[in-house]
């Protein structure tokens, strides 16, 4: 009986760069590609916010929508002005109200607005804090406001939303 020679080489098992399976990373997000992404997450949150039946959701949905916002502007300062945003200051702020307000000046009073929301949102997320639907209301407002002023700051076209709040209740 004949029997094929033992191949008694060496495996390699190292990984492969030709292996396929090695691409399916997902190469980084630009800074323009995560902009863009904050504005629109940032849109759909205003949305939530619109279809929300209840105070506390429609409270924590505008504050979200202002905190992508504000975080797109942070995102796109920083790209284009080196020094500007979180390496400025190497341990600095990470709060992305101070953030804003250190690299857009001329947002600083929004900035401060929806810092001082900042508790009550915590507390509205932990239950301990309930809000009317007044507050949800004029957040909302607010919120849309800002996100439609971060968008012509970063030059992107604002969107039409025919927008009607939902009868909300005051839980």
């Amino acid at each position: 009986m004949d029997t094929a020679p033992i191949d008694t080489a060496p495996i390699d098992t190292a990984p492969s760069t030709q292996h396929p399976m090695n691409h399916l990373e997902e190469p980084p997000m630009s800074h323009a590609a995560t902009t863009l992404d904050l504005l629109d997450r940032s849109r759909e949150s205003l949305t939530s916010g619109y279809a929300a039946s209840a105070a506390s959701a429609r409270y924590l949905a505008a504050s979200l929508a202002a905190l992508r916002a504000g975080a797109a502007i942070v995102a796109a300062r920083a790209a284009t002005h080196p020094g500007a945003g979180l390496a400025a200051r190497g341990n600095g702020p990470h709060d992305v109200w101070a953030l804003t307000a250190r690299v857009a000046p001329e947002l600083t009073e929004w900035a401060q607005r929806f810092a001082a929301s900042t508790g009550q949102r915590v507390g509205v997320e932990t239950g301990l804090v309930r809000v009317s639907a007044r507050e949800a209301d004029d957040l909302l407002r607010d919120a849309e406001t800002f996100v439609d002023l971060a968008a012509r700051r970063l030059g992107v076209p604002g969107v039409q939303r025919p927008q009607r709040l939902v009868p909300v209740r005051s839980a």
